[in-house]
């Protein structure tokens, strides 16, 4: 069994418009600060991993509930399925939901998302007093789980988009998300500005760069070609899906840290090769 280390004092990040709300909690973890260690050293593991104990992730589960100032509250999560399943919830649920988003308008309850390079986004109704969080990897933004989680909080609850504000919490941003041609179609065939979520580079190579005509006489045509990559940005994706929904741009805002850049304070499942931790991404309405 993984050990249980000294922890250390956590960090977490929070979105500047959220914390202008009085009534909300909110908050984004890092990996510092925790009581895991087979990930580092002190990690804030959130996550009931294959790797960690149970005893250290409840450990560091508490210890985030207590530097949120939300010790004692029910900590909602779901079974992440990669999908646009939302639930509305108003207590603590009999059975484990299986989903990618939670919405609510009862106090006490605090919303969980967790990640490893998916985006954790929280949306506060400003106007009602209704949260959701959203989990918004590349497959649910294809079926546009944010986008539809404002739909869903407008159908339960009456909100209004024009009051929400909206943070998008840490993920593995364009810099780091390469992707394959079978998800820019996806996302071609779901989105008119689909064109301007990717780009594309080639891989640098010192030889072809330095003797192009070798390889132009060496071999046919095209086959000296580099391959290109492709790279998604996902945090502008959803932005774009918040926009459609009718929320206004300067209430939208996004974590600048790219999980992948950040392994030092982020946990990365993608640059970490599968062997991490579990982010979080939380939110609760003040009693």
């Amino acid at each position: 069994m993984p050990a249980i280390a000294k922890k250390t004092k956590p960090s977490l990040l929070y979105d500047r418009n959220l914390k202008k709300i009085p009534w909300l909690i909110h908050g984004f973890s890092t990996r510092q600060g925790g009581y895991s260690t087979v990930y580092g050293t002190s990690d804030l593991n959130l996550g009931f991993t294959k790797d960690d104990s149970r005893p250290a992730v409840e450990r560091n589960r508490k210890l985030f509930l207590k530097t949120l100032r939300a010790e004692g509250w029910p900590l909602i999560t779901l079974r992440q399925l990669h999908s646009d399943l939302i639930h509305a919830v108003d207590s603590v649920p009999a059975t484990h939901l299986a989903g990618d988003g939670l919405i609510t308008a009862t106090p006490g309850l605090l919303l969980a998302i967790q990640t490893a390079d998916c985006l954790p986004v929280i949306l506060a109704d400003t106007r009602q007093r209704v949260i959701g969080v959203f989990h918004a990897g590349w497959r649910g933004t294809v079926k546009r789980i944010v986008q539809k989680g404002v739909g869903e909080m407008q159908r339960y609850f009456g909100t209004s988009p024009r009051y929400i504000r909206a943070a998008i919490g840490p993920g593995v941003h364009d810099c780091c998300y390469q992707v394959g041609e079978e998800v820019r179609d996806q996302f071609h065939a779901q989105f008119e500005y689909a064109g301007k979520l990717f780009r594309e580079t080639k891989d640098s190579d010192e030889i072809h760069e330095r003797y192009p005509l070798l390889f132009l006489t060496a071999r046919a045509p095209g086959h000296s070609e580099l391959p290109t990559k492709i790279w998604l940005d996902l945090v502008e994706a959803n932005r774009r899906q918040l926009l459609d929904a009718g929320v206004p741009a300067k209430n939208i805002g996004a974590e600048a840290l790219c999980t992948s850049c950040h392994t030092d304070k982020l946990f990365s499942f993608r640059a970490e090769k599968g062997k991490t931790g579990r982010l979080m991404g939380v939110a609760g309405i003040r009693k």
